[in-house]
């Protein structure tokens, strides 16, 4: 995408957010899209595809906060009183300026590191058009998602993710260039990308119309790609999910987001992962939970009950006199931790009330009730509501 394309663009209105949206509104925005619009779901829907890319596009420059940030400056100079229309740069009514206006002065000045506005715009507004227009630039980034059972995401799993992205052309390995030959510097712009005129007090320096501001011309173009060096291309991604992975959490997979140009690293991909409720298991951090029932009987006289962890049963002894809700905690039986060990079980008892009982049953809990009050015990001794 050349610059002017990048600045007229409205990310904004991709995402259908507004220009005070949040990051998470952002977000959410684009996940909606991607999945709606994504090539696996509208297979052979070329519309869908090109949305696809836009939307990607956008967010990739939205949901990162310093190149929103230049994003939003840009637009907002250009949009004032010094945009650019059909008829090139117009200064505002101050006008006046004594000098060749450089745009790279206002975003970093001339020694202004990589990847600012000074290097993105220095090419197009320069004294002497130095300054490559478009040099190989980093892919975007990818987001995607995968979802996960709730031991697969304890324990740590491998899953396969199917990604259609832009992809290095297989063909000619991103350089656009047919295999066997090789991209030559244009001679118009010596490679810089950028031809300079001059009009009135001001110089300009413009895109090259003969190589497209690549600084390079490629005379017999890859088949496959059309010389551009980048593929769509629907690829499987084996990705080990690391133990103790928590719902939301996002992790990265440096290099296998979507094609730089010209040969430049890809971008990363980001997998936000979901996990899936478990029947028995709850979590609370590094330690699993879970309730275990038991009979009054039970809590009074106490016993040994086998209850499962992520790695087999154990015994769990429920001490003589324990009360309902206790928490007992048997160590090392969690979730693993990054750094080696791992969490706690933490098994809360919970007696359970039957719902009907024989004669002989009811006979002995009525006998056992009556010794109950012998024995002087009252469960409501020392309560506030009494």
């Amino acid at each position: 995408m050349s610059q002017r394309e990048w600045i007229e663009k409205d990310f904004y209105k991709e995402l259908g957010v507004s220009s005070a949206a949040s990051q998470d509104e952002i977000k959410k925005a684009y996940r909606k899209l991607a999945r709606d619009l994504h090539p696996d779901a509208n297979p052979g829907d070329t519309k869908a595809e090109e949305r696809f890319k836009t939307v990607s596009e956008a967010h990739a420059v939205l949901s990162d906060p310093a190149k929103r940030k230049e994003y939003d400056e840009t637009r907002k100079l250009f949009a004032g009183g010094g945009g650019y229309g059909r008829g090139g740069f117009t200064p505002g009514a101050g006008g006046g300026f004594s000098q060749e206006f450089n745009i790279g002065d206002i975003f970093g000045g001339a020694n202004a590191g990589d990847g600012g506005l000074g290097d993105l715009f220095g090419g197009l507004f320069n004294r002497g058009g130095t300054r490559t227009a478009s040099r190989p630039r980093r892919g975007a980034d990818v987001e995607t998602e995968t979802t996960l059972g709730f031991r697969e995401a304890a324990q740590g799993v491998t899953v396969p993710l199917r990604m259609t992205s832009p992809s290095p052309c297989t063909t000619c390995h991103g350089s656009g260039a047919k295999p066997g030959t090789s991209p030559r510097v244009c001679p118009l712009c010596n490679g810089t990308g950028v031809v300079s005129r001059n009009q009135g007090a001001f110089g300009f320096s413009e895109p090259c119309d003969d190589c497209r501001g690549t600084g390079s011309i490629i005379d017999d173009p890859c088949t496959d790609c059309r010389g551009s060096g980048i593929q769509n291309r629907t690829r499987t991604i084996t990705v080990r999910i690391p133990p103790g992975v928590s719902d939301g959490q996002r992790i990265r997979l440096a290099g296998q987001g979507e094609a730089g140009l010209r040969g430049a690293p890809s971008g990363d991909l980001y997998v936000t992962v979901h996990v899936s409720q478990d029947k028995v298991f709850g979590r609370n951090g590094d330690d699993l939970t879970l309730v275990l029932p038991v009979s009054y009987s039970e809590l009074v006289l106490g016993t040994t009950v086998s209850v499962p962890t992520l790695e087999g049963r154990v015994g769990v002894k429920v001490p003589p006199g324990t009360v309902d809700g206790r928490i007992l905690r048997v160590r090392g039986r969690g979730v693993p931790k990054r750094g080696g060990g791992a969490g706690d079980l933490l098994v809360t008892v919970k007696v359970a009330v039957p719902q009907k009982l024989d004669s002989d049953a009811l006979d002995a809990l009525k006998r056992y009730q009556e010794a109950e009050k012998v024995s002087g015990f009252d469960p409501r001794a020392g309560w506030a509501g009494a």
